[in-house]
């Protein structure tokens, strides 16, 4: 779901610009209030496994298109809002300025639409009712999942109403909502499935490192066991499970060609794609995204 510059005027592009610095304002000065003890560390370490998580696209079957995880819900859950945004916003400027993700004019349409929906109205409104504290029920995976719909849902059709008013391409505004939402319902059921299992993870290690829980702040040094499973996970990720990512385009590619009237056509490539190149974009990605997020927490946390 990640625009690019081509689909995006400078007019849109820099309103959304200030709309998401505005927010990442706002969501700094709460960070710094915040007394949560392991937050800077978590911060870090969380950005990486999303850097890496957003690598690995997989096929939807019949659609001849993929999707890759958005990481936005599952960093609301164990970071609260605030510093999951802040933590989104740190992948995606890592991407776009070290690897020509997305671009520059695109970022804050791209922070706002993977930032601002899982965070800040499918957490609170969806995910955090239905969950409730029962962090191994059922009820976590039925919520995990309806929120991670939501807010994909929401992404993907605030991406159509920004190329709309962007007026660079013709696409039919009909014909891409009706390609735009259905593929990205798919990507929000694999992406709730995906955070469920992460938060009963970490529900099972150090149920004090989530978010909102009864113990308020995690004992510091208490969650070593979820850092080091997630960092291992990243690494995972970035290193070896990229090798495996789908060479079908993605949601938003998928749609683009269609709604054109082209076919959609996988990237020519080798699969796997065993490659010391893709690992070490991985992991570099990974080590960037974990000293921006961090250096951003440690020094909201020393001006407090």
């Amino acid at each position: 779901m990640h625009m690019a510059d081509a689909l995006v005027s400078p007019a849109v592009g820099g309103a959304m610009w200030v709309a998401s610095a505005g927010l990442i304002a706002g969501c700094a000065g709460q960070v710094k209030r915040s007394a949560r003890e392991n937050v800077v560390p978590l911060m870090g370490v969380l950005g990486a496994f999303v850097f890496t998580a957003q690598m690995i696209n997989f096929s939807i079957p019949g659609t001849g298109s993929s999707g890759h995880l958005g990481g936005g819900l599952i960093l609301a859950v164990l970071l609260g809002p605030p510093a999951a945004f802040l933590v989104i916003a740190s992948v995606l400027t890592v991407q776009a300025l070290f690897f020509a993700d997305g671009g520059l004019l695109a970022l804050g349409c791209n922070i706002f639409n993977l930032g601002v929906y899982p965070a800040f109205i499918a957490y609170p409104f969806l995910y955090r009712p239905l969950a409730g504290d029962r962090r191994h029920s059922a009820r976590v995976w039925a919520a995990a999942v309806m929120a991670a719909v939501a807010g994909l849902q929401l992404g993907a059709f605030s991406v159509v109403l920004e190329t709309r008013a962007s007026g660079i391409s013709d696409l039919p505004f009909g014909t891409f909502v009706w390609l735009m939402q259905p593929i990205h319902l798919a990507i929000g059921l694999v992406e709730g499935l995906a955070t469920a299992a992460v938060v009963t993870f970490v529900a099972r290690a150090r149920p004090e490192s989530l978010y909102q829980s009864p113990a308020g702040s995690a004992v510091p040094g208490g969650g070593k066991p979820v850092l080091a499973g997630l960092l291992v996970a990243a690494a995972l990720m970035g290193g070896i499970l990229s090798w495996f990512a789908s060479t079908h385009p993605d949601g938003l590619e998928w749609s683009i060609a269609r709604t054109s009237g082209r076919a959609p056509v996988a990237e020519a490539k080798p699969w796997p794609a065993v490659s010391a190149e893709t690992s070490g974009t991985g992991l570099k990605g990974g080590v960037l995204t974990l000293l921006l997020a961090g250096a951003i927490g440690l020094v909201l946390r020393w001006r407090r």
